[in-house]
């Protein structure tokens, strides 16, 4: 199956769950990869995260409900998932801006997002190097934080980290401890299923940890490599790139491991870093 169908298949798996409970997880597994990689390409490809994907599609089917005029606002938010009036009322006015009861009542203005559908368009001829490794274990030492479950909200999380691990000196001694490939600053995302997702600032070490930092072992893969350079930004934009452009044609497809980002030099505004992310063949591409 192509890796846009299984996609495909994901959202209408959302679409018949909207009323209820709605499991991303068990979305996630119609689309053959883990959540954390299942929530950043339909952020990617949608242009919208996920989780506000499926909040505005609830409004949409909540709005031609509330104008029925058949049922309470507290059944029907029982039935988009909301236990709450006070929640359902907040999230009805984040997309329609105005509140439920005034939508029951008619004669005003509402908003209908449809149901999203994935296809692949060629974009553009720019090219995209990249290298394909298999590499054993990596043992890595370093600081972490947990990540919570909807990806956008460690939007925060992750530069907050950076910027502690910049002021109090972790940065220099990690760099120090770093004796082992790959050779740069580390910042891992393990968010594999099964696990705890926790984001790491480390470096590959063979060395013991010291007191303060933890040890964490990225498992053996196979590895795509982008080499990019540039700001911060441009970073997330290789990420999209990769997700857009290369993956869907690539014969590759996400495996369940961590993300990692390769920092080459320190000079935020100009820095040189690789973006790997563990694949595995497609089905139809494998021996």
């Amino acid at each position: 199956m192509e890796w846009i169908e299984q996609l495909n298949l994901a959202v209408r798996y959302i679409e018949e769950h909207l009323a209820g409970e709605l499991d991303l997880d068990e979305a996630a597994k119609v689309a053959c990869c883990s959540s954390y990689h299942f929530q950043r390409m339909f952020s990617y490809l949608a242009g919208v995260p996920l989780s506000e994907y499926v909040r505005r599609r609830r409004m949409s089917l909540a709005a031609v409900d509330l104008c029925r005029g058949e049922e309470t606002v507290l059944d029907i938010a029982l039935r988009y998932g909301y236990a709450s009036p006070t929640a359902f009322n907040r999230a009805f006015q984040g997309v329609h801006g105005i509140a439920p009861s005034l939508a029951k009542k008619g004669g005003v203005s509402l908003k209908s997002y449809p149901p999203v559908s994935f296809k692949i368009t060629v974009k553009g001829v720019e090219e995209m190097n990249y290298r394909i490794e298999e590499r054993g274990p990596i043992r890595i030492l370093g600081i972490s934080a947990p990540l919570h479950r909807e990806i956008q909200q460690n939007f925060t999380v992750v530069p907050q980290m950076w910027e502690r691990a910049a002021a109090d000196g972790t940065i220099p001694r990690l760099a120090g401890l770093m004796d082992t490939p790959p050779m740069g600053l580390l910042g891992v995302s393990a968010c594999g299923d099964g696990e705890e997702w926790r984001y790491f600032i480390a470096v590959s070490s063979s060395q013991p940890a010291p007191e303060g930092l933890e040890e964490y072992t990225i498992p053996a893969f196979t590895w795509a490599v982008f080499p990019g350079g540039g700001t911060g930004r441009s970073i997330q934009e290789l990420e999209q790139r990769i997700v857009t452009e290369w993956l869907p044609t690539s014969g590759y497809e996400y495996a369940d491991g961590p993300d990692v980002e390769v920092y080459l030099n320190p000079d935020p505004q100009n820095t040189q870093y690789e973006v790997w992310i563990p694949v595995v063949k497609k089905e139809s591409s494998r021996d």
